[in-house]
């Protein structure tokens, strides 16, 4: 199994292991702290050393209740990253919703797609869809950052999930993209209870039935709070473990904040295989 993208062709016979890197003062976890196109590459240079195949560069907070940041914001945050990070040799992918700084990203040599809203903004689906051979992830969420945690999903969380992603796959293909440039992320914590996490974790094997790459966002998510009773900044440990059982159930890549624990847990999990 691959992964097509813009420069490279990502083999996900090893599971992938996807470093973020939020240039935002907000962020749930780390908000702040790499903010500036400087600080925000030392750290991606530092996630590289760590182990991480693959750089995730977002903009933009989408914890529960953030309001939303203007085009130009986003611009000026994320665009002098990804101009410094596609020079690291590794795949780039920028996290946004916005199709103006999809198209942006891609133009400055961006390989992947990262889109919470899995390409439902206008526009979105055209600007993948005009490039020849970007990736794209498609991320599942229920209502928008600032209230889905409000009104979360009700009943079982796994049929729709798959309706939406398989729906907006279909869309894509439909426009001539190619299916290897595609994978699913179920969107853990975006518009979704504890319970329906879990249930997600648990059943992920529904999740894969269509032959999708499947990436996982558990990295210090509050469902791992809340059965653990640590705080986001003291959940190294639960996220890794919810990425190697993740993996054991079929993902192919992992975005995390802890990539060198995380490559450390997989090693032992490739040794053990």
């Amino acid at each position: 199994m691959h992964w097509q993208t813009s420069r490279f062709r990502i083999d996900l016979s090893r599971p992938q292991v996807m470093g973020i890197v939020n240039a935002t003062p907000d962020s749930f976890s780390d908000g702040g702290r790499y903010l500036g196109a400087h600080a925000a590459l030392q750290h991606a240079e530092r996630l590289l050393a760590n182990g991480a195949d693959m750089l995730d560069i977002g903009g933009e907070s989408t914890r529960p209740g953030t309001p939303p940041v203007s085009l130009e914001e986003e611009l000026q945050r994320v665009l002098p990253v990804i101009e410094g990070a596609v020079r690291l040799g590794v795949p780039v992918s920028v996290d946004t919703y916005k199709a103006e700084v999809m198209r942006r990203a891609l133009d400055l040599g961006a390989d992947i797609v990262n889109d919470i809203a899995a390409l439902r903004q206008p526009g979105a689906l055209d600007a993948v869809a005009a490039h020849p051979a970007c990736g794209v992830c498609l991320m599942h969420m229920h209502g928008e950052p600032r209230t889905m945690q409000q009104a979360p999903m009700a009943g079982d969380a796994v049929p729709p999930v798959v309706a939406l992603l398989r729906a907006q796959s279909r869309a894509l293909q439909d426009r001539g993209v190619a299916r290897d440039r595609i994978v699913w992320d179920p969107g853990i914590g975006f518009g979704k209870t504890v319970q329906q996490n879990f249930a997600l974790l648990a059943r992920q094997h529904e999740l894969l039935a269509d032959g999708y790459p499947l990436l996982a966002g558990w990295s210090r998510k509050s469902s791992l709070g809340q059965v653990t009773g640590l705080a986001v900044d003291e959940r190294m440990v639960p996220s890794v473990a919810a990425a190697l059982l993740s993996v054991e159930r079929g993902a192919r890549i992992v975005r995390v904040h802890d990539v060198r624990e995380t490559v450390s847990a997989l090693k032992v999990w490739a040794a053990s295989a």
